[in-house]
């Protein structure tokens, strides 16, 4: 049962599609939002970010809350979706991370050995660690005046861990994965303690307003279906329970959640039953394919190639066309396979989200 109890005033929503959607209810049009919307594509978020360090900007509520609505102003989307970073988690687990320019994300002391484990904060107050987040949630809320849901997000466990053993991106992912092999207790250890925080942080962003929430697990594709099976699909259903069973204990909102773990077509049938309302594909598998997987009872979200909105916009039109025959016109969240890059044209932006809303709406329903 899906409920909506507003305890800080919210305005009332006036757009439920990407909501309705999500749980499966029919919608008149295919909502659509992109992964990455608030970002350095747009040059007010380059102008708003300018000065200011980048996880300075992540723990300022009023930032993240301005980031967050600058595309909405451009662009008719059916849903925001809070700007902050995965890796606030590891900060708050008592790591630092600090933003390098050209390079990214940097730890400044990745965990090396397994006694590194016992460095890290144990038991974590998310509200203290990561209230900034919460605080940034009920201003955007407000902010946003109902015109459309809020979206809160977290990474998923093994991504989180790879990156704080990498000390940052890697393409082998090498060095977390010797520990999948070399020390396989000490890496759930490690995955237990994250989908704790990372369970407790999702709950604390639906009290803050959060109108659903999307888990990323951005970095499945390093793993194949048995490490899969056996380091992330676990810790990914236990949060979606958890998360579940504490929302319906503290009276809040039992909201949709999304799962996005790219490249892991090996595990869509697990995925599909692993507790998540919606599954987000990337780009590398055809839509019909996904939904002979995933089945019926499932809403599915993707899955443009990032890359297709370089293409001329008469040509971003036709390939929203095919994407949309796939997918059919219920139970679909129209998005990108993954997140927008910065050198992209917002105007290219703009016709992937038109060409989703003026498809036509009498394509029979799947």
């Amino acid at each position: 049962c899906f409920f909506v109890r507003s305890p800080k005033g919210f305005p009332k929503l006036k757009n439920d599609t990407f909501l309705r959607a999500a749980r499966g209810e029919e919608t008149e049009h295919t909502p659509v939002w992109c992964m990455r919307q608030a970002g350095r594509y747009l040059p007010e978020f380059r102008e708003t970010r300018a000065a200011q360090d980048f996880f300075a900007t992540c723990r300022s509520p009023k930032l993240c809350c301005e980031l967050t609505l600058q595309p909405l102003r451009r662009f008719p989307l059916d849903a925001a979706i809070i700007f902050s970073d995965i890796l606030v988690v590891p900060q708050a687990l008592g790591m630092e991370v600090v933003m390098v320019p050209g390079k990214g994300p940097t730890f400044t002391e990745p965990l090396k050995e397994v006694e590194d484990l016992l460095k890290l904060r144990q038991k974590v107050d998310v509200t203290a660690e990561l209230g900034y987040v919460f605080q940034a949630i009920t201003l955007t809320r407000h902010s946003l005046e109902g015109r459309v849901p809020l979206i809160g997000f977290s990474g998923a466990p093994w991504t989180l861990m790879s990156y704080m053993i990498e000390g940052g991106g890697s393409t082998t992912m090498a060095k977390a994965k010797r520990w999948l092999y070399r020390h396989p207790e000490a890496s759930h250890r490690l995955l237990r303690l994250l989908a704790d925080v990372v369970t407790d942080y999702l709950v604390g962003q639906v009290a803050a307003g959060a109108q659903a929430l999307q888990l990323f697990e951005s970095h499945a594709g390093h793993l194949g279906p048995e490490q899969f099976q056996d380091f992330a699909l676990p810790y990914i259903q236990d949060i979606a329970q958890a998360v579940k069973s504490k929302l319906k204990e503290e009276a809040l909102p039992l909201v949709p959640m999304i799962i996005f773990a790219k490249d892991a077509h090996y595990a869509l049938r697990d995925l599909a039953h692993a507790g998540y309302e919606v599954v987000g594909l990337d780009w590398t598998i055809r839509p019909q394919e996904a939904r002979a997987q995933t089945g019926k009872d499932i809403t599915l979200q993707g899955n443009l190639d990032p890359c297709a909105l370089y293409a001329p916009k008469e040509k971003i039109g036709e390939l929203v066309k095919k994407m949309l025959e796939g997918f059919g016109t219920q139970r679909y969240i129209a998005n990108l396979g993954h997140g927008l890059y910065p050198d992209m044209n917002p105007e290219h932006v703009g016709a992937f989200v038109e060409a989703v809303h003026t498809h036509p709406r009498h394509i029979k329903k799947h």
